[in-house]
């Protein structure tokens, strides 16, 4: 009778010795519990500086739609606004302001420009998409048709009112 006592009382050590180490051992972080302690670390709205321009007040400086042309804005927040530009019930290209203060290397790639478009440096990225730098900001188009050509985001950048941009703090 003695035996199935000793086992309990064997079996019920055991289990504590076990809870006990379980418990108390530290978990090493995994590669997602690090990635979880950084990103809480960072200030929220780190990404967008202080002093970049509301985009309520870059929709201004963006043309309006005419000859069969419609602008429709789609996103608006801290440092860029955006507009689809529309033809029929058709998006043809997209009209992008950002502020660059955010993006400390936006302005670098305007440097070695040749182009000017509205007599700002401009550049081509790929075959879809013209920017110009005006000041800290950055003008761009960027063709979603594919009949939608660089001479056309060219026109479209020239739409914009770019003089009034410049003078924009």
């Amino acid at each position: 009778m003695t035996f199935p006592r000793k086992r309990r009382i064997l079996a019920a050590v055991l289990l504590s010795v076990l809870l006990l180490t379980t418990a108390c051992s530290t978990k090493e972080p995994n590669r997602f519990d690090q990635a979880q302690q950084e990103s809480t670390r960072q200030k929220s709205g780190q990404a967008v500086a202080k002093e970049a321009t509301q985009g309520s007040k870059l929709n201004q400086f963006f043309p309006a739609g005419g000859d069969g042309y419609q602008r429709v804005y789609t996103q608006e927040k801290k440092g860029f606004s955006e507009a689809n530009l529309k033809k029929g019930n058709k998006v043809v290209a997209q009209l992008a302001i950002s502020d660059t203060t955010s993006i400390p290397n936006a302005a670098a790639k305007f440097s070695k420009s040749t182009k000017k478009v509205g007599g700002y440096p401009a550049v081509a990225v790929g075959n879809t998409q013209t920017s110009i730098l005006v000041g800290k900001y950055q003008v761009k188009v960027i063709s979603k048709d594919p009949a939608f050509t660089t001479k056309e985001r060219e026109a479209w950048i020239e739409k914009f009112n770019l003089n009034g941009l410049a003078k924009l703090k």
